[in-house]
């Protein structure tokens, strides 16, 4: 069977970038062929072969379990293609099974939605532990003597906040691929959820700024390594044809956790003190986050472990132990497991004397997923939603609010980000990760100047709190199906495999220093520039945003491996110039509302250099 992925075809341009290929490169492409199916190339014959040796040589020697792997190594080839699927000796019932894969993708056993659950419930704690404090501040900076309007103070209190995220992004995100590798993805969870419970029970007992600095930062151990690992685990239990949906389960979730943890500070608001006891409601707002991370350390070992983490150790029977519970039958859990072993065989074989780190920075296709990833990861914090998350409550007062409704109007704005991000899940892999951002950027701009232009409507009216939390609501409306979900989508995709754990690593790490980074400079901030200002500063940084999306990010949605191999070996000259290009049609169409057609990708590009004889299109 030819290779039609390394052959010099001029197809639809709307499909294919055009981009001139060197010798070099096309060599690089034929290894990352090998990435995207290792079995093109053999028949039915072979993989019945290959299935039965890989079945006795992990010692999986059961009758069933043979015939298994025999069958599944034939349907790796081409899990999509049934059409020969009875040759190969398929019951009726086993038909049925595959055949609903294709027809109703969301028919699973209840063991991957519980795995599901697990992950979801990991991303409700991190919600948590990131927003309790957005009520609990209003009490406790004042209990500890930080948080005025002095310098030294406004910096003391953004630190105490920033804390966590801190630890994150210069330790605990490093933390991840040494617990994965000694724990496994059930372990990782286990021990960084118990960090989370630890912290956030340690944080109800502090009674100074810098004692409940050190207790917010051990907080950050559970939530780096946590961030980077869920994803993953998800992503390896999943089954393709809904990965992409179940991986975006993790932001949703935290916009979950994030409406808990306001509703949390609304519901200890008016518990009194107790006597020896100042500042009881503050407390169990900062302890309430324990919750949902003990009900994860319970229940996490109820679920299988990641196959591929089996397999990594060299436990493949062990992992055809897990995928088996992960898959309605056998034959489905030998096909999966056969090609994952496959794609290991040729990562091993592409990263040979290689380091992966080298390759992350070197290597032009992994340079270009570097710098879209970190784009979308930096905006995810300075889009400004953090400012919200976390001082949304501060920013009500300031309006006019009571300390009562300010609270009750950040547990809105808590529902809108969970409300508004459900959505994603349709218009993520419809409408497309790159249009999503190109969409909501401005929109976000937009939200926050109106939102900071609201101070200057005089102090104590009704119009000048209405319009300060319709600003803001606004806001979250925008954010939560856009640069919401993205950035994590986008990072666990846009890698290829054999450096995807730390490309993962680098992503999380950025995203939790910067979100340190707004932590600590929003008080400051606010005190010298104001709030119109201060929003201003992170409106104006939505437009860098959108202006990097368009000349940097490629489109990923509906790519296969092979495709994103070459979506990302398109030159970043090339794409920036299509970019451009698109703004007079963006003018034309959604301003002008003129009908024009958009311009087919990168087909008025240059296809051909002289001197490079040797050189290829590639569409």
């Amino acid at each position: 069977m030819a290779d039609r992925r390394s052959s010099p075809t001029l197809q639809d341009a709307t499909h294919r970038p055009s981009v001139i290929v060197s010798a070099a490169e096309r060599a690089r492409r034929n290894m990352n062929a090998k990435l995207a199916n290792p079995l093109q190339d053999y028949t039915y014959g072979e993989l019945r072969k290959m299935g039965r040796a890989y079945a006795y040589e992990h010692a999986i020697a059961e009758k069933d379990d043979v015939r298994a792997f025999e069958i599944g190594a034939c349907l790796a080839r081409d899990a999509e293609d049934l059409s020969r699927a009875k040759e190969l000796g398929i019951t009726d019932e086993e038909f049925e099974v595959l055949e609903k894969e294709n027809t109703h993708r969301w028919s699973q056993p209840f063991t991957l939605y519980l795995v599901i659950l697990l992950c979801s419930t990991c991303a409700a704690v991190q919600g948590m532990d990131e927003t309790v404090v957005n009520g609990a501040q209003l009490f406790f900076l004042g209990q500890f003597g930080i948080g005025g309007t002095e310098p030294h103070s406004t910096w003391l209190a953004g630190l105490v906040n920033g804390a966590p995220y801190m630890c994150c992004a210069f330790v605990g995100c490093w933390l991840t691929t040494p617990f994965n590798n000694w724990f496994g993805r059930r372990g990782t969870i286990f021990i960084t959820c118990l960090f989370s419970a630890i912290a956030c029970f340690w944080q109800g007992f502090v009674n100074t700024w810098w004692h409940m600095f050190i207790a917010r930062f051990a907080l950050g151990f559970g939530i780096g390594p946590k961030s980077a690992t869920v994803p993953i685990y998800a992503a390896e239990c999943a089954p393709p044809a809904i990965r992409g949906a179940l991986v975006m389960q993790w932001q949703m979730w935290t916009a979950f956790g994030i409406m808990l943890g306001y509703a949390s500070d609304l519901a200890f608001y008016t518990v009194p003190d107790k006597p020896g006891i100042v500042g009881l409601n503050w407390r169990l707002m900062m302890g309430s986050a324990m919750l949902p991370a003990v009900i994860v350390c319970i229940f996490v070992f109820s679920c299988p472990e990641s196959p591929r983490w089996y397999m990594s150790k060299g436990r493949h029977a062990s992992a055809f132990g897990a995928m088996t519970k992960l898959r309605y039958n056998k034959i489905q859990a030998a096909r999966d497991l056969f090609y994952m072993a496959e794609l290991l065989k040729a990562e091993e074989n592409m990263k040979m004397g290689q380091s992966m780190v080298k390759e992350l920075y070197t290597v032009p296709r992994n340079r270009r997923a570097l710098l879209a990833s970190e784009i979308v990861m930096f905006m995810q914090q300075f889009c400004g939603v953090n400012v919200i998350a976390y001082y949304s409550s501060s920013i009500f007062v300031e309006s006019g609010f009571d300390n009562q409704s300010a609270l009750a109007a950040s547990l809105g704005f808590g529902v809108i980000n969970f409300l508004f991000a459900i959505p994603a899940i349709y218009t993520i892999d419809t409408f497309g990760r790159r249009n999503l951002l190109l969409t909501t950027f401005p929109l976000m701009a937009l939200t926050l100047l109106f939102t900071g232009f609201s101070f200057y409507i005089r102090e104590g009216s009704t119009a000048r709190v209405a319009c300060i939390a319709l600003g803001i609501y606004l806001f979250g409306i925008v954010y939560s199906p856009g640069e919401g979900p993205v950035p994590f989508t986008y990072s666990a995709e846009a890698y290829p495999l054999y450096v995807r754990t730390i490309g993962m690593s680098l992503a999380t790490a950025t995203t939790w220093f910067f979100n340190f980074v707004l932590s600590i400079t929003w008080p400051s901030l606010v005190s010298s520039f104001r709030p119109q200002g201060a929003f201003g500063w992170y409106a104006a940084w939505n437009v860098v945003g959108w202006v990097a999306v368009l000349l940097f990010m490629p489109e990923t949605k509906g790519k296969t491996l092979e495709e994103l191999d070459q979506i990302f070996s398109v030159p970043t000259h090339i794409h920036a110039r299509y970019g451009l290009r698109q703004i007079p049609y963006f003018f034309k169409r959604y301003i002008l509302w003129q009908n024009v057609e958009p311009e087919k990708l990168y087909e008025r590009d240059v296809v051909g250099e002289r001197g490079n004889e040797d050189e290829m299109q590639v569409v």
